[in-house]
């Protein structure tokens, strides 16, 4: 079978985007890297939430082998994922007011820790209130969205802003109002979203920033390791153990 011409556009287009920002985010990056770092120096804990498929990079770095033990994962009910039936659930409670401010009052989430949101439009109301609480809270707030859609969208939260005018730190993924990288001729719909590589992406380089921030600092960075290779269960074990009360997701 030939080579497919499509996939190597998506390839290419993908290149592109993680090129465009490693380049650019990087004093972002950087930047997110050292308060995350700060916040497990000074005994804080770290929370990641997304909604849709924007959960799917808060998911890649909450309990996996080369993260963070402390990196846990802020879930409300219904938009994590596509598993909510119907999955359109999904996409309407994003956009209903309220429902973050129930969660971040239940969860164990205070001041001084840091919450990673992450909406690549950051227009609905869930994204946009679950910053303006958490920074109410006292906490740090990182945001990862595409700018792009704040220039080119209208807010759906009624204060008309959106999720980057409510955080600290905003790390920009670059992609396009309506995420998707090809277009064919005899295909009537865009195709190939990149959102996901993009963010996991730029979630992973904040996170090896972070580690690079504690060791300059003199500071083991709390990870954890592969289970399927030898010793990572003991190495495991040991980091959950001392990090134990910073840790929520195996409660």
């Amino acid at each position: 079978m030939s080579e497919s011409k499509l996939a190597g556009q998506f390839f290419d287009a993908a290149i592109g985007l993680l090129q465009r920002v490693r380049d650019e985010e990087a004093a972002n990056v950087a930047d997110a890297g050292a308060a995350i770092a700060d916040t497990v120096a000074a005994g804080g804990r770290l929370f990641a939430f997304g909604a849709g498929h924007s959960s799917l990079a808060a998911q890649d770095v909450v309990y996996r082998a080369g993260g963070f033990a402390l990196m846990n994962l802020l879930a409300v009910p219904g938009v994590v994922g596509v598993d909510v039936m119907p999955a359109t659930l999904g996409s309407a409670l994003e956009r209903v007011e309220g429902l973050a401010g129930a969660v971040l009052d239940s969860s164990p989430a205070k001041s001084g820790d840091v919450l990673v949101i992450i909406s690549l439009s950051g227009r609905n109301a869930l994204p946009v209130e679950m910053a303006m609480n958490a920074r109410a809270l006292g906490l740090k707030v990182i945001g990862v969205t595409s700018m792009a859609y704040a220039q080119e969208t209208k807010s759906r939260h009624v204060s008309g802003t959106f999720l980057k005018d409510h955080c600290d730190i905003v790390l920009d993924s670059k992609i396009a109002v309506g995420d998707a990288e090809l277009t064919h001729e005899a295909i009537e719909a865009p195709f190939a979203p990149a959102s996901t590589v993009v963010t996991s992406a730029l979630m992973q380089a904040t996170m090896a920033a972070a580690a690079e921030q504690l060791v300059e600092r003199g500071i083991e960075p709390p990870l954890l390791r592969s289970g399927n290779v030898d010793g990572g269960h003991d190495w495991n074990g040991r980091v959950m153990t001392e990090y134990g009360d910073r840790i929520f997701f195996r409660h």
